[in-house]
């Protein structure tokens, strides 16, 4: 026989993924600093997330007239991967919670 979920563990099944999908996402953000040049901010953004040009170039102005921009929206681990891969390039990054 096999085993099969009852329908108490199927609606909490269902309960888990509509919390999951409405959990607040988490965002990476980089910081404006004093030692990268613009063009290489949006190099790394270009490169690394896959962002268009003016993509990237709007996004390196919002930090370097900002101070900081939101690059990257998602889970915290993901989020996590994306800081700790903007300090391997040399920008001043950061998690946060988003805003609900």
């Amino acid at each position: 026989m096999t085993p099969t979920l009852s329908d108490t563990d199927t609606s909490r099944s269902a309960e888990l993924h509509e919390e999951g999908a409405h959990a607040s996402p988490w965002v990476a953000i980089v910081w404006n600093d004093p030692v990268n040049l613009m063009s290489y901010v949006s190099f790394v953004f270009r490169s690394y997330f896959g962002y268009s040009r003016p993509e990237a170039e709007r996004l390196m102005l919002r930090v370097h007239n900002d101070g900081r921009a939101v690059v990257a929206t998602g889970n915290r681990e993901e989020m996590e991967r994306h800081v700790e891969a903007m300090h391997g390039y040399g920008l001043w990054a950061s998690i946060a919670k988003a805003d609900e």
